[in-house]
């Protein structure tokens, strides 16, 4: 074998390592482990005065209450953990200020059946208590939608939509239904949206500290890696396609102001259309072009991984509370 040749296969073995141990981490309950032994960056601002501050509570965050962790990015946004804020501070303020809510929630196919009833139910005990909230619920079957005893201030809109035949088109087709809600309804009655997947259950707190204009969401099973273990986009074809990034976001969660939401759906929805039109998919679809979009146009607060847990990671010290958890997932029956 010439030098050449051996030059080529070392490389080509040191680019497979962090694929292999991406794959090792899915399946190794000690990796795992060692992957949340991983030291993270510390936040370089002295107080949260130093913040680009979205609103006047984001100043009271306690940026170094958790020394653990990264409390803040390098565009000076926050990054919300447990002990880093006041939530009666937040809810006086947000009360005061007249916020109000609007939840986005797809329940097409049997995810209705097997996920609408428990995720609703459980907002209704953890979500934004105390704000105005309005559910949207998006389903192909409205008459299934289950009928929730709901606390004054909250109400439910059920609207249907068709049915793709693939699931990731459902997905990726949510974000011009949002954008659509957003012109025609939304804008019009909430100052923020949050977008939610409803295969999911919230077990804490998710309050008014999530509030802000562009608000997205830590990755739990990313948030320790080495960026270059990211699973963005690698194909140039693709319109999500990126070398670099910030962090690893998740679709499952994203919000902001109506105006920061819309910006957001249109944005993903061109880029999709676009690939469409190029016979391209991203490699994870939606999230894929929402992680692209939030590289070019930072949030203006991140949540961490409490706010979207899944529990088969296993024990994380930093992970002090969980508010919202990953219900099981039936993919082999869901998706066909």
């Amino acid at each position: 074998m010439s030098h050449v040749q051996k030059t080529k296969g070392v490389f080509k073995c040191i680019l497979g390592i962090p694929i292999m141990l991406c794959v090792l981490y899915l399946i190794s309950p000690s990796l795992k482990l060692l992957i949340g032994l991983i030291p993270m960056e510390k936040c370089s601002l002295e107080s949260a005065k130093m913040l680009v501050l979205d609103n006047s509570a984001d100043a009271s965050l306690d940026l170094w209450s958790r020394p653990d962790v990264l409390t803040c990015t390098y565009w000076k946004a926050p990054i919300i953990w447990e002990g880093m804020f006041d939530p009666d501070l937040y809810d006086q303020m947000h009360k005061k200020a007249g916020s109000s809510v609007a939840l986005t929630v797809f329940a097409v196919g049997r995810y209705l059946d097997v996920y609408l009833e428990t995720f609703l139910n459980s907002s209704e005990h953890h979500f934004m208590l105390g704000l105005p909230v309005t559910y949207y619920v998006f389903t192909d079957v409205p008459e299934k939608v289950p009928d929730i005893k709901l606390a004054p201030q909250r109400s439910i809109k059920v609207i249907k939509v068709e049915r793709n035949s693939r699931w990731q088109d459902i997905s990726m087709m949510r974000m011009k239904t949002i954008s659509d809600i957003i012109e025609s309804d939304l804008r019009h009655h909430y100052t923020h949206v949050f977008c939610f997947d409803v295969d999911q259950v919230f077990s804490g707190r998710f309050g008014s500290e999530a509030l802000a204009d562009s608000v997205a969401l830590l990755h739990a099973h990313y948030y320790r890696f080495p960026q270059k273990w990211f699973t963005y986009d690698r194909n140039p074809k693709s319109k999500a396609y990126m070398q670099t990034g910030d962090f690893y976001y998740h679709a499952a969660i994203f919000g902001g102001s109506w105006k920061s939401v819309k910006a957001l759906t249109d944005a993903c929805y061109r880029s999709i259309m676009e690939d469409k039109q190029n016979n391209v998919e991203a490699l994870w679809h939606d999230e894929s072009h929402l992680n692209k979009y939030l590289w070019l146009h930072k949030p203006s607060k991140v949540l961490s991984p409490e706010y979207c847990w899944d529990t088969e990671i296993g024990y994380r010290r930093d992970i002090m509370v969980t508010r919202v958890l990953w219900a099981p997932k039936y993919y082999d029956t869901l998706r066909t």
